[in-house]
């Protein structure tokens, strides 16, 4: 039991932040997404 504790905290601990880190890249991508399709919007209306 004392090995399967071990295993699980020390296994836990960078599951947690690689979870973390995923959500923070994610939530970048978006904001990056939503910049990038303003530019293209202006970008369009620039060249009309």
């Amino acid at each position: 039991m004392e090995i399967l504790n071990e295993f699980v905290s020390t296994l836990g601990f960078p599951i947690a932040v690689t979870a973390f880190l995923l959500i923070r890249i994610e939530k970048k991508l978006d904001e990056l997404n939503k910049t990038l399709l303003l530019m293209i919007e202006h970008l369009g209306k620039a060249q009309n």
